[in-house]
C-alpha cells in the first residue's frame, strides 16, 4: 500500500507541476487555456473556478488515466475561433511567447527538483560518514592502495581544485561521475583507522590516492559499475543482523548480533569484507560449507560453527546468500545546510543530474551505455515505496531525480514532446515560415514511434529487474 501511495503521489505531483508551468505562462502571455487535465480518458472529476484572470474560464479535470496530462489552448488548428478571441489563440502569438508556454513544463520540473533538493539540504539528512569498506579484490580501489578503514576528507578530479566531502553518498556521487565520464578521481584520505576514531586526528595523518577511472568501459550506473570500482559501502563492523526464517544463516545456527571473527584461513575486519566472502563460498553448484569463528556477546569465548550458504543467482552471476543483513549500522553524521548554501548546492545538483542524465541518453543513442538503463513506471514504483519507507528525505531526492528526468526527457528533440515543439520554432526563427503540415505529420510519426519503443525497452527493463 505504501508504494502505491508513494508513487501517486510522486506522479501526481511531478504531473501537475509541469502542466501548470504551461499553464502559467499560458495565461501570463494571455493565451486562454481550455483545460487543464491531470490524466487521460474518462473524466473522474470536474471543476471550473468562478474568479479567473480576465479571458480566462478554464476547466479543470482529473482523468481516469495517471500516466501523463496536458492543457488545452484556444488554437485555430484545433477548431474555429471567434474572431474577438483570435488574439487569444495560441497559434496567434508572436514565437518568442509559444516558446516560452512550451518550455515552461520542463522548466518547472527542474525547478521543483532545485526546490525539492533545497528542502532536504535544509532540513538536514542523515548519511553514513565517508569511512571506507574493504575495496573489492583486484579493483582498482585496491590497485590504489586503499584497504578498508580509511576515511574520505575530500576529492578533486584531474585538473580540479579539492572539494570537501561530507558522506559517503557524497563520494558516490563523483565516484559514478567519474566513472561515467572517464574522468580520474583524485581523494584525500586518513590513515586506515577503525569507525570510531576521531574525524580531527585522523586528518593529521592525511594521504593523496588516485583511482584510475578511465579504466573502466562500463555502460551501466549500476551495482557492477561500483564493483569496477571496488567502493561499495560504508565501513561497517561483520556483525550479522536480522536472520530470516528458513534461510541458511538460521539452518547454520547464526544468531542476530553475532560478530564474525574468521571465515576459514580468512580474518574478517568489516561487513563489506564478510559480504564479499559469502558471496565467494560457492564453487559454482553449491554453496561451501566452511568454519567460521564467532563471538556472541561482549566479552564471551569465542567459538566455531560450520555454515553452509546457498546459492542463487544475482545478475547473471552464482553467488553465495545466506539469507541474513550482514553487517553493522555504519558511522551516521548529520548534513544539512543554510539557507544560502543549501540552495547554491541544490542548483548545482540538479545542474549535475541534468547533465548526467543527457550524457547517458546520448551514450545510450550511440550504444557506449546500456539500454537497460531505461526505467519504467514499475521501476519508479517500487523505488518510490522504498525511499518512503525510509523516511522523508530520501523520498524528496527521489521525487528529485525524478523531476529532473521528467524535465530533460522533455526536452529531447523528439516532436511528440516539448523539446520537438521548441525545434519547430527554432526552424521558424531560421527561417522565417513554420514547418508545414505534411512535415509535421511525418515528425509526429516518427516521435510516436520512437517514444513507444522507449516505452517498451523501459517496460521490459522494469519486468527484469523486479521479476526476473
Amino acid at each position: 500500500m505504501l508504494t502505491l501511495v508513494a508513487f501517486v503521489v510522486a506522479l501526481a505531483l511531478l504531473i501537475a507541476v509541469h502542466e501548470y508551468g504551461h499553464y502559467r505562462v499560458a495565461v501570463a502571455c494571455g493565451v486562454k487555456v481550455l483545460r487543464f487535465s491531470l490524466g487521460f480518458g474518462k473524466v473522474l472529476l470536474r471543476w471550473q473556478p468562478q474568479k479567473q484572470q480576465r479571458g480566462q474560464s478554464t476547466e479543470f479535470v482529473l482523468s481516469a488515466f495517471p500516466l501523463g496530462g496536458y492543457v488545452k489552448m484556444l488554437d485555430e488548428r484545433e477548431a474555429p475561433v471567434e474572431a474577438s478571441e483570435r488574439h487569444l489563440a495560441f497559434n496567434t502569438q508572436p514565437l518568442l511567447y509559444r516558446a516560452a508556454i512550451v518550455a515552461a513544463g520542463p522548466v518547472a520540473n527542474l525547478l521543483l527538483a532545485l526546490l525539492l533538493y533545497a528542502t532536504v539540504n535544509w532540513m538536514g539528512v542523515q548519511e553514513p560518514r565517508a569511512i571506507l569498506a574493504s575495496p573489492v579484490a583486484q579493483s582498482i580501489a585496491e590497485a590504489a592502495g586503499l584497504r578498508g578503514g580509511e576515511e574520505v576528507f575530500a576529492s578533486a578530479f584531474d585538473g580540479e581544485e579539492f572539494e570537501p566531502i561530507r558522506s559517503f553518498e557524497n563520494l558516490r556521487w563523483q565516484l559514478t561521475q567519474g566513472a561515467l565520464d572517464g574522468k580520474n578521481l583524485r581523494l584525500q584520505v586518513s590513515a586506515r583507522a577503525p569507525a570510531g576514531a576521531d574525524s580531527k586526528a585522523d586528518r593529521r595523518h592525511q594521504r593523496e590516492i588516485r583511482l584510475e577511472l578511465d579504466r573502466i568501459e562500463s555502460k551501466e550506473a549500476d551495482a557492477t559499475l561500483m564493483r569496477k570500482i571496488g567502493i561499495l559501502s560504508p565501513y561497517t563492523r561483520p556483525v550479522i543482523g536480522e536472520v530470516m526464517t528458513g534461510g541458511a544463516a538460521e539452518r547454520s545456527g547464526l544468531l542476530a548480533g553475532d560478530l564474525v571473527l574468521a571465515i576459514g584461513p580468512h580474518a574478517v575486519v568489516d561487513g563489506q569484507q564478510l559480504r564479499e566472502l559469502i558471496r565467494a563460498s560457492n564453487d559454482g553448484q553449491k554453496g561451501i560449507t566452511q568454519i567460521w569463528r564467532i563471538q556472541r556477546g561482549v566479552g564471551t569465548q569465542a567459538f566455531e560453527q560450520f555454515v553452509t550458504p546457498d546459492l542463487k543467482t544475482i545478475a547473471d552471476q552464482k553467488v553465495g546468500r545466506i539469507d541474513a543483513y550482514v553487517g553493522d549500522m555504519p558511522a551516521m553524521l548529520t548534513v544539512q545546510y543554510g539557507l544560502l548554501d543549501g540552495l547554491w548546492l541544490a542548483a548545482v545538483r540538479t545542474w549535475e543530474v541534468s547533465t548526467l542524465t543527457l550524457r547517458m541518453m546520448g551514450k545510450m543513442i550511440i550504444g557506449e551505455a546500456s539500454l537497460k538503463n531505461l526505467s519504467g513506471p514499475l521501476t519508479i514504483a517500487d523505488y518510490a515505496g522504498k525511499s518512503a519507507s525510509i523516511g522523508l528525505s530520501s523520498y524528496l531526492i527521489f521525487l528529485a531525480l525524478i523531476s529532473v528526468s521528467l524535465g530533460v526527457l522533455n526536452l529531447l528533440p523528439l516532436p511528440v514532446l516539448d523539446g520537438g515543439h521548441l525545434m519547430y520554432y527554432l526552424w521558424e526563427a531560421l527561417t522565417g515560415k513554420s514547418v508545414s503540415e505534411r512535415w509535421m505529420d511525418r515528425f509526429q510519426r516518427t516521435g510516436v514511434a520512437v517514444l513507444l519503443l522507449m516505452m517498451g525497452i523501459a517496460m521490459f527493463n522494469d519486468m527484469n529487474r523486479l521479476f526476473g
